[in-house]
Protein backbone atom coordinates (compact mmCIF):
# COMPACT_ATOMS: atom_id res chain seq x y z
CA UNK A 1 0.00 0.00 0.00
CA UNK A 2 1.29 3.20 -0.49
CA UNK A 3 1.55 5.38 2.19
CA UNK A 4 -1.06 8.56 2.11
CA UNK A 5 0.81 12.22 1.90
CA UNK A 6 -0.96 12.46 5.65
CA UNK A 7 -3.33 10.57 7.86
CA UNK A 8 -6.20 10.25 5.88
CA UNK A 9 -9.69 11.04 8.47
CA UNK A 10 -12.74 9.39 8.11
CA UNK A 11 -16.59 10.48 9.66
CA UNK A 12 -19.08 8.09 10.27
CA UNK A 13 -22.12 9.93 10.81
CA UNK A 14 -25.83 9.18 11.38
CA UNK A 15 -28.84 8.67 14.24
CA UNK A 16 -28.37 7.99 17.53
CA UNK A 17 -28.47 3.60 17.27
CA UNK A 18 -28.03 3.87 13.11
CA UNK A 19 -24.83 1.37 13.32
CA UNK A 20 -22.00 3.98 13.06
CA UNK A 21 -19.92 2.64 15.73
CA UNK A 22 -20.64 -1.06 14.03
CA UNK A 23 -19.32 0.40 11.02
CA UNK A 24 -16.33 1.55 12.41
CA UNK A 25 -15.71 -1.58 13.97
CA UNK A 26 -16.03 -3.53 11.12
CA UNK A 27 -14.11 -1.41 8.75
CA UNK A 28 -10.60 -1.40 11.21
CA UNK A 29 -11.40 -5.30 11.22
CA UNK A 30 -10.75 -4.78 7.25
CA UNK A 31 -8.03 -2.17 7.60
CA UNK A 32 -5.45 -4.15 9.79
CA UNK A 33 -3.43 -2.06 11.40
CA UNK A 34 -2.66 1.37 11.86
CA UNK A 35 -5.99 2.64 12.79
CA UNK A 36 -7.30 4.63 15.30
CA UNK A 37 -10.51 5.08 16.69
CA UNK A 38 -12.46 8.35 18.38
CA UNK A 39 -15.74 8.59 19.25
CA UNK A 40 -17.72 12.25 18.96
CA UNK A 41 -19.78 10.86 22.48
CA UNK A 42 -16.26 11.30 24.30
CA UNK A 43 -15.91 15.39 23.32
CA UNK A 44 -19.04 15.95 25.34
CA UNK A 45 -18.67 19.44 27.48
CA UNK A 46 -17.67 18.98 31.34
CA UNK A 47 -20.46 19.74 33.21
CA UNK A 48 -18.88 18.80 36.63
CA UNK A 49 -19.81 22.34 37.32
CA UNK A 50 -23.02 21.97 37.36
CA UNK A 51 -25.27 20.05 40.16
CA UNK A 52 -26.34 15.99 39.23
CA UNK A 53 -29.86 17.50 38.76
CA UNK A 54 -28.72 20.66 36.71
CA UNK A 55 -27.34 17.96 34.39
CA UNK A 56 -29.73 15.37 33.80
CA UNK A 57 -31.75 18.40 32.57
CA UNK A 58 -28.99 19.16 29.74
CA UNK A 59 -30.21 18.70 26.02
CA UNK A 60 -27.49 16.21 25.11
CA UNK A 61 -29.25 15.82 21.49
CA UNK A 62 -28.21 19.35 20.58
CA UNK A 63 -24.51 19.90 19.06
CA UNK A 64 -24.02 22.81 21.63
CA UNK A 65 -23.43 19.97 24.05
CA UNK A 66 -20.08 19.15 22.22
CA UNK A 67 -16.93 20.87 22.99
CA UNK A 68 -16.32 21.76 19.48
CA UNK A 69 -12.49 23.58 20.04
CA UNK A 70 -11.56 20.33 21.96
CA UNK A 71 -12.40 18.20 18.93
CA UNK A 72 -10.83 20.55 16.33
CA UNK A 73 -7.53 20.44 18.17
CA UNK A 74 -7.28 16.67 18.65
CA UNK A 75 -8.37 16.24 14.97
CA UNK A 76 -6.04 18.63 13.97
CA UNK A 77 -3.09 17.22 16.18
CA UNK A 78 -4.17 13.33 14.45
CA UNK A 79 -3.27 15.29 10.74
CA UNK A 80 -0.29 16.61 11.64
CA UNK A 81 0.87 12.96 13.13
CA UNK A 82 1.45 13.95 17.18
CA UNK A 83 0.01 12.28 19.78
CA UNK A 84 -3.28 13.33 21.49
CA UNK A 85 -4.88 13.08 24.22
CA UNK A 86 -8.35 12.22 24.05
CA UNK A 87 -11.02 12.90 26.56
CA UNK A 88 -13.34 10.29 28.47
CA UNK A 89 -17.20 10.92 29.12
CA UNK A 90 -18.81 9.51 31.89
CA UNK A 91 -22.34 8.76 30.71
CA UNK A 92 -23.95 8.00 33.78
CA UNK A 93 -22.51 11.06 36.20
CA UNK A 94 -23.28 13.39 32.50
CA UNK A 95 -19.13 14.97 33.14
CA UNK A 96 -15.84 14.15 31.88
CA UNK A 97 -13.62 12.01 33.59
CA UNK A 98 -10.29 12.72 35.59
CA UNK A 99 -8.37 10.08 32.91
CA UNK A 100 -8.37 10.66 29.43
CA UNK A 101 -6.48 8.38 26.99
CA UNK A 102 -3.25 8.41 24.49
CA UNK A 103 -3.57 7.86 21.38
CA UNK A 104 -0.82 7.79 18.69
CA UNK A 105 -0.02 8.73 15.46
CA UNK A 106 -2.59 6.60 12.81
CA UNK A 107 -2.45 6.08 9.00
CA UNK A 108 -6.76 6.08 9.43
CA UNK A 109 -8.92 7.56 11.96
CA UNK A 110 -12.51 6.62 11.90
CA UNK A 111 -14.76 9.20 13.80
CA UNK A 112 -18.30 8.27 14.68
CA UNK A 113 -20.38 10.62 15.57
CA UNK A 114 -24.10 12.76 15.30
CA UNK A 115 -22.83 15.98 14.12
CA UNK A 116 -19.52 15.62 12.70
CA UNK A 117 -20.70 17.40 9.18
CA UNK A 118 -22.68 19.85 10.70
CA UNK A 119 -19.57 22.66 10.79
CA UNK A 120 -17.86 23.55 7.93
CA UNK A 121 -14.44 23.87 9.61
CA UNK A 122 -15.12 20.14 11.00
CA UNK A 123 -16.22 18.89 7.73
CA UNK A 124 -13.48 20.01 6.09
CA UNK A 125 -11.11 18.50 7.73
CA UNK A 126 -12.17 14.82 6.85
CA UNK A 127 -11.41 13.07 3.67
CA UNK A 128 -14.40 11.19 3.37
CA UNK A 129 -17.33 11.03 4.85
CA UNK A 130 -19.87 8.85 5.18
CA UNK A 131 -23.60 8.71 6.31
CA UNK A 132 -25.56 5.60 7.77
CA UNK A 133 -29.07 5.85 7.39
CA UNK A 134 -31.43 3.67 9.39
CA UNK A 135 -34.99 3.42 10.35
CA UNK A 136 -36.41 5.22 13.58
CA UNK A 137 -37.65 2.02 15.17
CA UNK A 138 -34.49 -0.03 14.98
CA UNK A 139 -32.25 3.62 15.97
CA UNK A 140 -34.71 3.18 19.19
CA UNK A 141 -34.13 -0.53 19.92
CA UNK A 142 -30.15 -0.02 19.85
CA UNK A 143 -30.46 2.40 21.53
CA UNK A 144 -32.81 1.27 24.61
CA UNK A 145 -30.29 -1.99 24.66
CA UNK A 146 -26.90 0.29 24.85
CA UNK A 147 -28.19 2.95 27.20
CA UNK A 148 -29.18 0.69 29.68
CA UNK A 149 -26.18 -2.05 29.26
CA UNK A 150 -23.79 0.48 28.86
CA UNK A 151 -24.16 3.86 30.45
CA UNK A 152 -26.45 2.81 33.47
CA UNK A 153 -30.36 4.42 32.25
CA UNK A 154 -33.48 3.29 32.97
CA UNK A 155 -35.58 1.93 30.41
CA UNK A 156 -38.24 4.98 31.32
CA UNK A 157 -35.82 7.59 31.02
CA UNK A 158 -33.90 6.09 27.48
CA UNK A 159 -37.61 5.89 26.11
CA UNK A 160 -38.66 9.43 27.21
CA UNK A 161 -35.51 11.32 26.05
CA UNK A 162 -35.68 9.82 22.91
CA UNK A 163 -39.17 10.94 22.20
CA UNK A 164 -38.85 14.36 23.82
CA UNK A 165 -35.20 15.33 22.47
CA UNK A 166 -33.87 12.63 19.75
CA UNK A 167 -36.32 12.22 17.80
CA UNK A 168 -37.08 16.28 17.07
CA UNK A 169 -33.24 16.83 17.16
CA UNK A 170 -32.49 13.73 14.53
CA UNK A 171 -34.80 15.37 12.24
CA UNK A 172 -33.48 19.28 12.45
CA UNK A 173 -29.50 18.05 13.25
CA UNK A 174 -28.71 14.92 11.81
CA UNK A 175 -30.47 13.86 8.98
CA UNK A 176 -29.80 16.97 6.98
CA UNK A 177 -26.04 16.05 7.13
CA UNK A 178 -27.11 13.25 4.33
CA UNK A 179 -26.35 16.55 1.72
CA UNK A 180 -22.61 16.53 2.96
CA UNK A 181 -22.14 12.74 2.65
CA UNK A 182 -19.93 11.16 0.00
CA UNK A 183 -21.49 8.18 0.28
CA UNK A 184 -24.76 7.15 2.19
CA UNK A 185 -25.53 3.75 3.53
CA UNK A 186 -28.62 1.90 4.45
CA UNK A 187 -27.85 -0.02 8.09
CA UNK A 188 -27.17 -2.70 8.46
CA UNK A 189 -24.37 -2.21 6.24
CA UNK A 190 -23.90 -5.32 3.69
CA UNK A 191 -20.81 -7.11 4.04
CA UNK A 192 -19.32 -5.84 0.22
CA UNK A 193 -19.75 -2.33 1.38
CA UNK A 194 -17.53 -2.63 4.14
CA UNK A 195 -15.14 -3.96 1.70
CA UNK A 196 -15.51 -1.63 -0.98
CA UNK A 197 -14.97 1.00 1.64
CA UNK A 198 -12.05 -0.63 3.15
CA UNK A 199 -10.49 -1.05 -0.38
CA UNK A 200 -11.40 2.87 -0.88
CA UNK A 201 -9.56 3.71 2.20
CA UNK A 202 -6.23 1.85 1.57
CA UNK A 203 -5.93 3.16 -1.67
CA UNK A 204 -5.91 6.75 -0.91
CA UNK A 205 -9.27 7.46 0.62
CA UNK A 206 -10.46 9.21 -2.28
CA UNK A 207 -14.47 9.61 -2.56
CA UNK A 208 -14.31 9.02 -6.03
CA UNK A 209 -12.81 5.71 -5.46
CA UNK A 210 -15.86 4.28 -4.25
CA UNK A 211 -18.21 5.17 -7.38
CA UNK A 212 -17.37 1.96 -9.08
CA UNK A 213 -18.79 -0.20 -6.34
CA UNK A 214 -22.06 1.56 -7.18
CA UNK A 215 -22.77 1.52 -2.95
CA UNK A 216 -26.69 0.36 -2.19
CA UNK A 217 -29.02 1.97 -4.44
CA UNK A 218 -28.16 5.44 -2.68
CA UNK A 219 -26.81 8.62 -3.48
CA UNK A 220 -22.54 8.24 -4.27
CA UNK A 221 -21.36 11.65 -4.43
Amino acid sequence: MKRPLRPILVAIVGGSGAGKSRLADRLEHELGRGVARLALDDFYRDLSHLTFAQRQRVNFDHPRAIDWPCLDAVLRSCLAERPVRVPQYDFAAHCRRAESRSMPPARVILVDGLWLLRRPGVRALFDLRLFVECPERLRLSRRLARDVRERGRTRASVLAQFRDHVTPMHDRFVAPQQRWADVVLRSPVAEREVKALAHALLNGGQASRLSPFSIVSLPVR
